[in-house]
């Protein structure tokens, strides 16, 4: 066993695998092997759990009664707006605007923002986007008339960072970036990125849904205008994510909903609107998946985010040399700093036969096109499986993984 091998002595995965129920489960009558986090990671209990209190115990409709179960629901609310506050590092609460998820944040911006575009103007992003980050300003393109630029990468799947400097330019009014890249584990030199576009004048949104429950996140540090996230790729529930904006940028936004909470006052001659956050909160929020994603931030601090991105990499090291040694398999995407994403294809088997395979021996991989299609067609495949690790994933998961593709090589073979 070589040195990057081991796991790490200070970090006790089996005990943080007790405290997800779900990972005793079975599947066709196997030992699970979760390996899609990077689609939807798993809920420790202690998030279960606070949904369920506040559900039992809390819920009300927030900011609207003046009874105490709405106060109490209010507070509970509120209280996970702070707590994403503190662990973004963000200035205040007027900057974190709760979404959906990373696609409803990405179009807020593209929708509210993108209204001041004019033709002409240009967006910036990368080949390795996900549709989320690609699609909502195609559209705003589309209505403005402004100018969509691709930022290249090469074939071991890193940004082409000469390119990105010379398609920086005057005209560009936003650089939409990736931090990780969800197809192929990239991480994104997001410092540099960040540092050329406000030298350039350029405002800076960054998709970090694959990031932000593998490395520590300081929107202060980073220095961007947009920072967006999702719930589910942090351990807490679907349906909710968070929208950090830089305070001076969000208040010259427009809102891009219109109904109950983001308004002050209605009339049928005007309107007026709700202050930060609330303009761009309108209707029933999902007040539970906030109390879930507190949890969430709670219970990934005290594991301590430094310890699972190293309990990550090392994995990621392991795994990526076991796949190495498998006849006809071709790793798709070798960045020199990559997140726990291995993405491969399998000579001769498509990969949604392979991901079925998998399946039956209770391993569970994403098979497709990852919500990435530029970065299959520029790699030449037409889907990829993908492996994606998370703080509960142990090199039995692995090992496991490594036995089901022996498997579809004897199967195919």
């Amino acid at each position: 066993m070589s040195v990057i091998e081991q796991p790490l002595a200070d970090y006790d995965v089996e005990q943080v695998r007790r405290d997800f129920p779900i990972l005793s489960t079975t599947v066709r009558g196997k030992r699970l092997a979760f390996l899609d986090t990077a689609a939807s990671s798993q809920r420790p209990a202690c998030v279960i759990e606070a949904i369920v209190h506040y559900e039992t115990h809390l819920h009300a409709n927030v900011h609207r009664g003046v009874y105490e179960l709405s106060q109490k629901a209010t507070d509970a609310f509120e209280a996970a707006r702070e707590r994403v506050r503190v662990f973004l590092n963000a200035r205040s609460t007027r900057e974190v605007v709760f979404t959906r998820g990373t696609t409803e944040s990405i179009n807020l911006v593209a929708q509210s923002w993108g209204r001041s575009l004019q033709p002409g103007d240009e967006i910036l992003i990368s080949w390795m986007e996900h549709h989320a980050n690609i699609v909502p300003w195609q559209m705003a393109c589309e209505r403005s008339g402004a100018v969509l630029r691709v930022i290249p990468i090469d074939r071991r799947g890193e940004l082409d960072l000469a390119a990105f400097h010379r398609l920086l330019s005057p005209k560009t009014r936003l650089v939409a970036i990736t931090q990780v890249s969800n197809s192929l584990g990239t991480i994104v030199p997001i410092a540099e990125i960040i540092a050329a576009a406000r030298r350039n004048g350029s405002l800076v949104l960054v998709d970090g849904a694959q990031a932000v429950a593998h490395q520590r996140i300081d929107v202060q540090a980073l220095d961007c205008d947009f920072y967006a996230f999702s719930s589910h790729k942090l351990y807490g529930p679907t349906g909710m994510g968070v929208l950090w904006a830089r305070e001076s940028v969000l208040a010259g936004m427009p809102p891009w909903q219109g109904g109950g909470d983001m308004i002050r006052t209605v009339s049928f001659e005007k309107t007026t609107y709700n202050e930060l956050p609330y303009r761009f909160e309108a209707g029933t929020p999902n007040i539970s998946g906030a109390v879930g994603l507190a949890a969430a931030i709670d219970y990934l601090e005290s594991l301590d985010i430094d310890k699972v991105h190293a309990h990550e990499q090392s994995l990621l090291r392991y795994t990526t040399e076991a796949l190495r040694a498998i006849p006809g398999l071709q790793i798709i995407g070798e960045a020199a700093d990559k997140a726990g994403v291995i993405s491969f294809t399998l000579e001769q088997v498509h990969p949604h036969d392979l991901g079925t395979i998998l399946d039956s021996e209770g391993v569970a991989v994403r098979a497709g096109h990852h919500c990435a299609m530029p970065v299959m067609d520029f790699f030449g495949v037409p889907a990829t499986a993908r492996a994606s690790f998370g703080c509960y994933t142990n090199r039995e998961d692995v090992d496991q993984l490594i036995g089901a593709l022996h498997r579809a090589l004897e199967v195919f073979g």
